[in-house]
């Protein structure tokens, strides 16, 4: 009787699946850091649960065959309404780090959204040709902002992601069980060559967290949405929304589209599932600037159920790790393709061919 080996083990063929697979290769450090949400991770939760408590209410004997998951984010196609979300440290997970997500989002056909707070610089990404967005942090320095704004605009990123939730830290418990910091030979590559690219190491606590309190600006307000918009052509996209008026106000202040998001549940725990919120803002703009969601997507019925809701498209991150911890850029690969076949199955089965064809009658429960 042959002995299986390794090689014979087929590849996770789901997200969950993933994300076991992945812990296999992670330290406990890295794990913690990617899972965790903050405090008692009520609203980490509640970001995926949300999402199960919807039903598709699906439509049939409608002609299915013949079906295109592309769609238009900031005037440009992309090859499905699935986004990488903007994560840090992902050499964490894999020692080519975000190159070789980018890689992973570049032969999908969709855009990557680059965290400040990566491992590889913004030039280093963006040379890999596919369609990246830059994330940004504001940091009390003001030049070094603008710094990172000019040089994504050069690299040729397509948008300035500004996330606004993010100026004070939550408490992450297990960063702080984990005293996380980087390892030796990692650091914040777009700071490169300033005192802001190294991770503290806090005897007591998270690094992380020291690192934020001391170098993000806490003033934040919407008059430097306004700033950050006269700084660069590219497009202004605000992350971090959960709220009517501040999706209007995003759009009165010069955003060219919105986040639905809440961190991951990584920020304000007991926030709203991001899912929950995505309608009370998709009615809010009316249509005036396009809306994105974020944070628990696990299944491609999950996209159906946030475009029925008035999202344009979903951003996954914990999934991405989850790949690029397991498998590299294959991996990587490996789950976006899983994300995209389980959208085209679950358009059909709505009777939809696509995304266009998505409304609000799909979703009961919401």
């Amino acid at each position: 009787m042959a002995v299986s080996s390794p090689e014979d083990t087929p590849p996770p063929v789901s997200v969950p699946e993933y994300e076991a697979a992945a812990r296999e290769h992670l330290s406990r450090l890295a794990y913690d850091y990617y899972a965790g949400g903050s405090y008692d991770e009520l609203t980490l939760g509640e970001n995926v649960a949300a999402y199960r408590r919807l039903r598709l209410a699906y439509r049939v004997l409608r002609d299915v065959s013949e079906r295109n998951l592309a769609t238009e984010l900031l005037g440009r196609e992309v090859a499905m309404p699935v986004l990488i979300a903007p994560t840090a440290f992902h050499r964490l997970a894999h020692e080519e780090g975000e190159v070789a997500t980018a890689r992973a989002a570049a032969a999908l056909g969709t855009v990557m959204i680059l965290s400040t707070l990566s491992t590889r610089s913004i030039e280093d990404v963006c040379a890999v040709g596919g369609d990246v967005w830059f994330q940004l942090y504001f940091y009390r320095d003001r030049g070094a902002t603008r710094a990172l704004v000019e040089r994504a605009e050069a690299a040729g990123c397509g948008a300035i992601v500004l996330t606004v939730d993010a100026q004070v830290w939550g408490r992450r418990e297990r960063d702080v069980h984990n005293r996380f910091t980087l390892p030796p030979g990692l650091r914040v590559e777009n700071l490169g060559g300033t005192r802001m690219a190294e991770m503290p190491a806090e005897a007591q606590g998270s690094g992380l967290n020291a690192y934020v309190a001391s170098l993000f600006d806490p003033s934040l307000s919407w008059a430097d949405l306004g700033w950050l918009c006269s700084l660069t052509r590219l497009p202004v996209v605000v992350k971090g929304i959960v709220r009517a008026d501040d999706a209007r106000r995003a759009v009165e202040h010069g955003a060219a589209a919105v986040v639905v998001s809440n961190h991951g549940g990584r920020q304000l725990d007991t926030a709203p599932a991001t899912i929950e919120a995505l309608p009370w803002v998709a009615e809010a703009v009316d249509g005036k600037i396009e809306v994105l969601v974020d944070g628990g997507v696990r299944r491609g019925s999950d996209v159906v159920k946030a475009l029925a809701l008035g999202a344009r498209a979903v951003a996954v991150g914990r999934p991405i790790l989850w790949g690029l911890a397991a498998g590299g850029q294959p991996g990587v690969e490996r789950v976006l393709g899983l994300l995209r076949d389980e959208l085209d199955a679950a358009l059909a089965l709505c009777g939809c061919c696509t995304p266009a064809d998505v409304d609000r009658s799909l979703v009961v429960g919401a």
